[in-house]
């Protein structure tokens, strides 16, 4: 069950989605959550990121958060049915459910889930997270999963999308070197400053995306705190590889993409041992405005 509870110490005056406690994902898992601005390439960046995890000998499980439930597209190599849906076909009687209803195997054994979401202007995206986290628990889907991945709606951070924080060891931030992006990127760090007073969620770094150059992310990153832990550049390669509906590791391994696909693994790799939680200060907006750009 999710409610909405008064929560001073998540920010001042705040409304937060709080969990239902016995609707944690288990202990043991590495759970992580991946934000960014709207359209920076969360759901490429999480379902590659998901398949090297797989490369490596890890059992993943990707969630995918946003109503147009396409996170997962590239690993199944279809659009699947979302959580939602799939509750609402049976009145919300999740007994009635089998796994195979709302899981599907994607890319190297990737199990992929999409939570979708309340129709616009209704409803709250925590609420479909937490009945996400809850089915998957009731199935026992959770107890052999080495990883788990939250691919999260833009970069909104409102307490209901911020929701998948609550189950979070760590969040990636995806980021492009511009303003917009690392502007949406601070907006973020603030979230999980908020989040981290009462979970145990913590920032893990930063993946530059789409980017020839990292100086206007590494300007941040310095006054910050943040650090960046993978560079993805402007590749085509990637490109092609969301409009053939298939990961960077089943592309054919040009120089360019077998220089992605180690940049994946080697972040995976990272991931999978000690990762040092960042402790990262977000900064005021006239802040930003006047760090970044060319003297």
């Amino acid at each position: 069950m999710t409610t909405t509870l008064a929560r001073p110490a998540d920010g001042e005056g705040s409304v937060q989605v709080q969990q239902d406690p016995s609707a944690q994902i288990q202990e043991g898992a590495l759970v992580i959550a991946v934000y960014g601005k709207g359209g920076i390439g969360k759901s490429t960046t999480s379902s590659n990121l998901s398949a090297a995890f797989s490369k490596i000998g890890k059992k993943v499980l990707q969630i995918g958060c946003d109503p147009k439930h396409d996170s997962t597209f590239t690993l199944t190599h279809k659009m699947v049915p979302t959580v939602i849906d799939i509750l609402e076909e049976v009145d919300f009687h999740s007994e009635e459910l089998r796994p195979e209803d709302f899981m599907f195997q994607g890319f190297n054994g990737v199990q992929c889930v999409e939570s979708g979401g309340p129709p616009a202007g209704t409803g709250c995206g925590g609420y479909v997270t937490g009945q996400t986290v809850k089915l998957l628990k009731e199935h026992h889907l959770l107890e052999d999963t080495d990883v788990v991945i939250f691919d999260v709606l833009g970069d909104v951070v409102c307490g209901g999308f911020a929701a998948p924080l609550q189950h979070a060891n760590y969040c990636l931030i995806v980021t492009a070197n511009d303003f917009d992006s690392i502007f949406a990127m601070n907006r973020i760090v603030a979230a999980i400053q908020a989040k981290a007073k009462n979970y145990k969620v913590r920032l893990g770094g930063v993946i530059a995306n789409r980017s020839a150059d990292t100086d206007q992310i590494d300007k941040f990153n310095e006054k910050t705190g943040l650090k960046t832990m993978a560079h993805f550049r402007d590749v085509d390669a990637i490109r092609r590889s969301r409009l053939k509906k298939c990961t960077i590791f089943e592309m054919e391994p040009t120089e360019d993409v077998l220089a992605v696909q180690n940049e994946y693994l080697s972040l995976a790799k990272k991931l999978s041992s000690s990762v040092e939680p960042l402790q990262a200060e977000s900064l005021k907006d006239r802040e930003i405005f006047d760090l970044l750009g060319f003297d």
